[in-house]
């Protein structure tokens, strides 16, 4: 037995589970895996050890199809600080429209951490005139940032509350809180939900409140195939929900395992504030802030900024990919099936 959405109609997938962005780090193990599995795995957006995104992306992708035959997507931030969205909204629709196999396979283009808009080239265009099925969603923690959405004709949203790991809004509201608003609100807009979720419990809340899908980023950092280095994992399963904390970060806010280097940020207040604060950076100061990534990579979870959400509160263990999306749709059906058993 399936559960069916009008996510998994859309993307051809199995579950409704998908990947979320982890830029900077390489996710393309997990990608194939999640997609593997039934799910939709997403390429994160790439730009570690001064390595060009742009080629780290097409290698990602040509790697993918090599070993899935299965939907897969991608992820590029688009905030004011991140150089290389451009290049990346340029260059990456026209990389897939002319390959054939990841035209075919790559239906999932998720863009963050700022516009909704950058993607939208005349290469993004001609990709979709060429007859590709790829959908565009955006990732919107905050209302005022759904309506953008909407406003600029993304095809979906990936609903963030601040629950989650990584880039977060000014405003902090919750998964919970921000579904519901933006279910009143544009109740048929296709929605994916993130922030908090990591179990079959949560996927069958989130589906029971609207979301067609739900898509999850430290439960599967803590899983057999990620790339993340093993004592970046190790923190999950011990790890309480209180365990994390928000911080200014390189875009905006950012949730970060409380350690050295997190407990020694503060946090901006607005928008406003933090532009004030870009405009005294260095460049200097953006390649020291990006090489505390880079020492996480490598396992130095003391010093480096290390991005998990406060779901880490409810992950017990590192397991294989398979077994983890197994476990999450059977209790996920089961807790769907009941909830059906109290309608009298």
């Amino acid at each position: 037995m399936v559960i069916k959405t009008e996510i998994t109609e859309m993307f051809g997938i199995k579950h409704p589970i998908v990947t979320a962005p982890m830029g900077p780090f390489y996710t393309t193990e997990m990608a194939i895996a999640v997609s593997e599995a039934g799910g939709m795995g997403v390429l994160s957006h790439t730009n570690l050890f001064g390595q060009s995104s742009l080629d780290a992306m097409k290698a990602n992708m040509e790697y993918v199809v090599e070993h899935t035959d299965k939907p897969f997507g991608f992820n590029i931030r688009t905030g004011r600080m991140q150089m290389d969205a451009k290049i990346l909204c340029s260059k990456i629709p026209r990389f897939i429209a002319k390959n054939p196999k990841i035209k075919e396979q790559c239906v999932y283009a998720l863009t963050s951490a700022g516009t909704s808009k950058l993607i939208k080239t005349k290469a993004w265009e001609a990709l979709k005139e060429s007859g590709s099925q790829i959908k565009h969603f955006h990732v919107a923690p905050a209302l005022w940032l759904a309506d953008k959405c909407v406003a600029s004709n993304v095809d979906g949203m990936v609903i963030t509350g601040g629950e989650g790991g990584g880039h977060q809004s000014y405003e902090k509201i919750s998964t919970l809180v921000l579904l519901q608003q933006i279910k009143q609100k544009y109740p048929d807009f296709p929605i994916i939900a993130c922030g908090g979720f990591a179990t079959g419990v949560g996927v069958a809340a989130a589906l029971t409140m609207g979301a067609g899908a739900v898509a999850m980023g430290s439960r599967f950092i803590a899983s057999k195939e990620s790339e993340f280095h093993e004592t970046y994992k190790n923190i999950v399963p011990p790890a309480k929900a209180i365990d994390t904390v928000l911080v200014t970060g390189f875009l905006g806010p950012i949730r970060l395992w409380k350690n050295k280097y997190s407990l020694h940020h503060g946090l901006v207040a607005n928008k406003e504030e933090k532009m004030a604060a870009e405009s005294k950076m260095s460049m200097a100061d953006l390649i020291e802030d990006g090489k505390h990534y880079e020492m996480t990579y490598h396992g130095n979870i003391d010093d480096g900024a290390v991005l998990l959400g406060q779901s880490i509160g409810i992950i017990h263990s590192i397991e294989r990919v398979p077994d983890i999306i197994d476990d999450i749709m059977k209790v996920a059906e089961e807790r769907l099936k009941s909830a059906a058993n109290m309608v009298v």
